[in-house]
């Protein structure tokens, strides 16, 4: 995903929460182009499942120190 998505305003979000909301959409982006950018209903759960897996990353991976 590009950079300019996150460059800006984080919508008073916490880094957590900017790191769930990017996890999320790289997600999308991708099931999207799996799926020649479509989804059907049928595709729901699948893309529910691996958006968890994402967001299981993002909590579970090591987190930067600052």
């Amino acid at each position: 995903m590009d950079d300019a998505y996150v460059v800006g305003d984080p919508d008073g979000l916490s880094p957590l929460q900017t790191e769930i909301r990017d996890a999320v959409a790289r997600e999308l982006h991708a099931q999207f182009a799996l799926r020649a950018d479509r989804l059907d209903l049928a595709d729901l759960p699948e893309v529910a499942y691996q958006i968890t897996l994402r967001v299981d990353g993002v909590l579970t991976g090591p987190r930067p120190t600052r």
